[in-house]
């Protein structure tokens, strides 16, 4: 481990000082390769989907078709298009005879530890060199043949751009070696875990890394007194049902007492079709085509339920009153609130990011999806005529 670490951090060092010309030809190279073995990528997901329950909802997070990998690949053309991360002056000042400048940064090396979605393979790699960071990555070993090849060929990309091998790193399936990364302070700066609650927690218990935590999304939506109730139904219906096995998924539904009948008259037969199981489990992140119900009195009551509940991950109210609207954008402590809007739209591709590295539901130091800026801090340069204080 440490001898790996060792030239990942020497990697690191020349990628931040790299040209982002140089970082984008790894990206175009990165999305040509995708789309040229997209079926070598789907043999080795096969092996991986065949090892996996059918009803696990862990089955439609690591399974990969040719349409995927293939918008896999056209995002990396959205990251080309963005501006550099790096080099940005963030604020600029002259005081006591000093020009200061706080300008953006790489972090260095990040670590990311992340389960059964192989996509993230891709996605991680590609913010972290366009942000000139190096990645550390620790895949789940239920996508063990998916992200080998896929981390192959990335490497063979990094060699075609001109960068170092080392850039990005896929260590072993071995559980032991999460233990050892989080250990890994000298060589890592931080360590972002994506899944589910026990491995966060487990990474944030164990790591002497700064953790950015992401993922746990615990999502509710409130449907007030005053609301369109067909619009609402169909934003309830595609926050629960488009995808059910992913973060962003409507897990907790709270209704108005008022509109109670009307709505659940017009959701349910639609949420019966789709198979949605309907139960009143609060405060857990489902994953499948199951969900929570409460009926509550208002607008207090909806935001002390969240409040009590919530993630801190998205939560939305469906309303047409605009009082209402903004109240619940103000009391409501989460990374995404929204209003009239599906929860499903917490995404970095949705947000114009390209792709996201994770979905941060803390406040230190990025919140929501985390795009290339996230990915970045920053140091001051200062400068002055030989000045001594």
């Amino acid at each position: 481990m440490e001898k790996i670490l060792k030239k990942v951090v020497e990697a690191s060092r020349i990628l931040g000082n790299e040209s982002v010309a140089k970082r984008n030809k790894f990206l175009q190279v990165l999305a040509k390769n995708l789309k040229k073995d997209v079926y070598k990528i789907i043999e080795a997901n096969k092996k991986d989907v065949v090892k996996m329950c059918a009803d696990d909802p862990m089955t439609a997070r690591l399974r990969l078709n040719e349409a995927e990998i293939f918008a896999m690949a056209d995002s990396l053309k959205e990251i080309v298009e963005m501006k550099d991360p790096l080099g940005r002056v963030i604020e600029e000042r002259n005081v006591n005879g000093l020009n200061l400048k706080k300008v953006s940064v790489p972090f260095g090396v990040i670590g990311v530890i992340y389960e059964s979605r192989p996509n993230v393979t891709v996605d991680v790699a590609a913010l972290c060199i366009k942000s000139g960071n190096c990645a550390v990555l620790r895949g789940g070993s239920e996508a063990y043949y998916s992200n080998k090849v896929l981390v192959a060929i990335i490497v063979s990309a990094l060699i075609e751009a001109g960068l170092s091998r080392d850039c990005v790193v896929l260590l072993g399936t071995d559980r032991a070696l999460v233990k050892e990364m989080l250990k890994a302070n000298k060589y890592i700066d931080v360590v972002i875990p994506r899944g589910g609650k026990g491995l966060i927690d487990m990474v944030r218990e164990n790591s002497r890394i700064p953790v950015i935590e992401t993922g746990v999304g615990v999502v509710h939506t409130f449907v007030d007194s005053e609301v369109d109730i067909k619009k609402a139904a169909a934003v309830v219906f595609n926050a629960k049902v488009s995808r059910p096995s992913v973060c962003n998924a409507l897990d907790t539904l709270l209704v108005h007492k008022a509109v109670e009948k009307k709505f659940m008259k017009e959701l349910l037969p639609k949420l019966t079709e789709a198979g949605v199981e309907v139960c009143s489990e609060f405060g857990r992140e489902f994953l499948s085509l199951k969900m929570s119900v409460k009926i509550v009195s208002g607008l207090d009551e909806a935001i002390e339920h969240i409040a009590k509940y919530s993630s801190k991950h998205s939560e939305a109210i469906l309303t047409s009153n605009k009082a209402h609207a903004r109240e619940f954008l103000e009391r409501v402590d989460a990374a995404v609130v929204y209003v009239n809007t599906s929860t499903r739209f917490t995404d970095g591709g949705m947000f114009g990011l390209g792709a996201e590295i994770g979905i941060s539901t803390q406040k230190l130091h990025a919140r929501g999806p985390m795009g290339i800026c996230e990915l970045t801090t920053y140091k001051w340069h200062g400068e002055s005529d030989y000045g001594i204080r």
